[in-house]
This record gives C-alpha cells, sequence and structure tokens, in this order.
C-alpha cells in the first residue's frame, strides 16, 4: 500500500548500558523528545505502537509492555499496539502506525520502540537470541553451524553460539557462515568486512548517542578478538538498552502544526521470509524493489541508507540487495570507499548497529530518528549534504536461509 504519512517528531536515548534504568524511564524519555521535537501534546496522541522484543525474557514484562510504559507518563485511554517482531519490532511498529495514518484512522500516532538487553547474567541477554530462530530445528541449526571452514588454520572462536551457556548471541554463527559463503563464492576479503567496522567505527565518533564513539582503523579491527570466524569483535554489533521513538502525523495535521521541511514516509514496505533457492530473490530484494515503486525512486536516487548491519559483513550483502551495487560487487564498493560520509552514497552514518548500538526493540525506529535529521539538514557534524531521498532497511529472525521477518522504508523531502 502506498504511505502518506509525516514524521512530525522524532527522539530517542543513547544507546548503551542502562543497568539501572529500567523500560518504563527508557520509553519516557524517547517519548518526551519525540513530543517536543513535533511541538505535539501528550493528550494529541490518538494511537500508539510499541515494539519490543525481548523484555518478557530478560525483565519479566510480558502482555502490556506498551501500556505500562505509556501510563508511566499520564498517556491510557487510548489504543496501544505492542509489536514484537525480533529485531524488526520498531520498524514493523512504524509500519503499522504509517498504514493507520495512511488509511485515515488517525491524525497523530505516536511509534516507540524499546528494548533493555544488558542483565546482570549476561547469558541471559545472549540466550534470548535464541528464540528467533525455529526453537522446534534449534539443534539442526547449531549442528549445521559447528562446522568450521577448510583453508589455513583460525583463530580460535569464543565459546557459544547459542549452545548451553551462550557468551554470544548465535545470530554471530549465522553471519559468520553467510560471510564465509560470500567469501568463497565472490572472493570478498576479511579486509572489505573490516572497512565496513572501521567506516562505522568513523561515523560513530561523530554521533553523540552511539554506544561506542571510539574510531577504529582497518588493522585495529582485524587484530581485534576473533568471535566467529571471520568475524573478529567490532566486526559484530553489541547488546544494549535504550529507546526511540516517532510522532506520525497526516499530511493535513502536518499543515496545520507548520511543520518546516516535513519528512514523509513515501513508502514502508513489511515481509515475511518464505522457502526459496538461495539464488533466488529473498526478502531484502523483495522488499526494496516493492518500496521503490511505491516511493517513484530507485536505488541510484538515494542519498543516504541506514542498513542493519548487525555484523559488518550482513551490511555488505545488504548493497547488493538493495541494488546500490550488484551481486558479488559489494567488495568493489567498500574499496571505492562509497559508503562513507563522504562518498557517493553514504550507508550507516549514524555508526550503524555495529556502533550507535543494537537494542533489538528499539534500532528500526532509531533509524528513522537519524534518517528524518539528515533529511530535515540537522545531523551535524555527521550532515550528508543535500540529502533528499533516504532508505531504512531493518529485520529481524531467522528461518532457513531467510530473514524471518524485513521492513525496509523509504523517507523524502
Amino acid at each position: 500500500m502506498r504511505m502518506d504519512a509525516v514524521v512530525a517528531g522524532v527522539g530517542m536515548t543513547r544507546f548503551g548500558k542502562h543497568l539501572e534504568t529500567g523500560l518504563k524511564a527508557l520509553g519516557a524519555s524517547a517519548v518526551k523528545s519525540a513530543l517536543a521535537d513535533a511541538g505535539i501534546a501528550l493528550e494529541e496522541i490518538e494511537a500508539a505502537y510499541v515494539g519490543n522484543a525481548v523484555a518478557g525474557l530478560l525483565t519479566g514484562q510480558e502482555c502490556i509492555r506498551g501500556q505500562v510504559i505509556l501510563r508511566s507518563i499520564g498517556l491510557g485511554k487510548i489504543p496501544v499496539v505492542n509489536v514484537e517482531n525480533a529485531c524488526a519490532s520498531a520498524s514493523t511498529a512504524l509500519q503499522q502506525a504509517a498504514a493507520m495514518v495512511t488509511a485515515g484512522c488517525h491524525d497523530v500516532v505516536l511509534c516507540l520502540g524499546v528494548e533493555k538487553l544488558y542483565h546482570v547474567d549476561k547469558t541471559k541477554s545472549f540466550a534470548a537470541f535464541s528464540g528467533a530462530v525455529d526453537v522446534e530445528a534449534l539443534a539442526g541449526i547449531l549442528a549445521a553451524l559447528r562446522p568450521a571452514p577448510a583453508g589455513e588454520a583460525k583463530k580460535p572462536a569464543a565459546e557459544g553460539g547459542g549452545e548451553g551457556a551462550p557468551k554470544r548471541s548465535m545470530f554471530m554463527d549465522i553471519y559468520a557462515a553467510a560471510a564465509r559463503s560470500h567469501m568463497q563464492r565472490y572472493g570478498t576479503t576479511r579486509e572489505q568486512f573490516a572497512a565496513i567496522a572501521a567506516k562505522n567505527s568513523q561515523h560513530g565518533s561523530l554521533n553523540p548517542r552511539a554506544q561506542f564513539r571510539e574510531a577504529l582503523s582497518i588493522e585495529e579491527v582485524l587484530n581485534a578478538p576473533m568471535i566467529a570466524d571471520p568475524l573478529t569483535r567490532p566486526m559484530c554489533s553489541p547488546i544494549g538498552d535504550g529507546a526511540a521513538a516517532a510522532v506520525l502525523v497526516s499530511p493535513r495535521k502536518a499543515r496545520e502544526l507548520g511543520i518546516r521541511r516535513p519528512v514523509r514516509i513515501a513508502a514502508s514496505v513489511l515481509r515475511s521470509g518464505w522457502d526459496h533457492a538461495i539464488d533466488e530473490p529473498g526478502t531484502v530484494e523483495v522488499c526494496a524493489r516493492e518500496a521503490y515503486e511505491q516511493a517513484g525512486v530507485g536505488p541510484e536516487d538515494l542519498n543516504v541508507i541506514e542498513c542493519h548491519d548487525a555484523s559488518a559483513p550482513a551490511e555488505l550483502m545488504a548493497y547488493e540487495s538493495l541494488g546500490i551495487c550488484a551481486k558479488g560487487e559489494g567488495g568493489k564498493l567498500v574499496d571505492a570507499g562509497d559508503t562513507w560520509l563522504s562518498g557517493r552514497i553514504p550507508v550507516n552514518v549514524s555508526g550503524g548497529l555495529l556502533r550507535k548500538g543494537h537494542p533489538v526493540g528499539a534500532t528500526g525506529i532509531a533509524q528513522i530518528v537519524e534518517l528524518t535529521e539528515q533529511l530535515q539538514g540537522r545531523a551535524a557534524p555527521r550532515q550528508v549534504d543535500g540529502a533528499k531521498v533516504a532508505l531504512a532497511h531493518n529485520g529481524g529472525g531467522n528461518i532457513g536461509t531467510d530473514a524471518a521477518a524485513m521492513c525496509v522504508t523509504i523517507l523524502t523531502v
């Protein structure tokens, strides 16, 4: 469906380790910032969509997460829809809210993504990711990930992978397997993956809300501890806590509010994965193609992208799936420097998931926060000059050879 909704205001917390701060406080901070940015009073909100993935497992708060968070700031009575869709929870919440505004059901809708992943027992944090695959097939998934790649001796990987008491997310093993396959098929190198992590660290160093702000060189990325070959630690997104919010309004309401330089949601496409051959287009390709058609743009029109770089190889493969380069040529795009802030098509100028952080239930809306500020020219010192068309790519979970959920959103001014 074609979207017709406007982002009136955005806000987010800094992502990071907030052991002493609960879901309510994190969510409230992001919501208050978004309302202030929009110039909208709390009582003007007509509905709310709240994305969260693992609060039930990590905090014990089930069933009414959104209602609990919003009631703490005095927002009740309105419909509140809780959205759980793995790492795509927040982008799904935004897509559903935009659809309701487009359909004329509401003029002002709040979207919130919030997550707490840090826990005093870190094994609980990592174990939560094991629920984002088919748990009845978990033993087989782990067995398929276990074999080491043939060839040269590798540095030992950290213990974990979702088995026993995991010391990392099993998704790093999934990304590592995909990276090895890409290397074997297309000749992609570790140095190219490391260059993406270094790029995002440079971008993150410019973002005061990023979880990590240390700029790293390619050599420092390569020499960091191995997590799952070929992924070193900086090539893997960290766990984190945080919240991000956006207020969506109808075009009529936007005119009434007198919003200067309104950011329009031109397309937001949500799909689930399906069983298909490995060489056939998957969720990213299908969502992107549909989003481009809805928005009336192509990959050549994009000025800035926030993509789901849960690992450095995931960003490189997203280049290809989003159509900004051909299949197998992601490494060439890296070598050309095209995706740096100063490049032809800047990607993850926020620092991405690798450096901004990845509190999974908040990530999708955090991308919208960054892109809205970019399109409105208020993202200095990481501003992309003349940005008018932006794309957010956010996926979650894994079944078979594809993501379980995928959302591609295009914003324009």
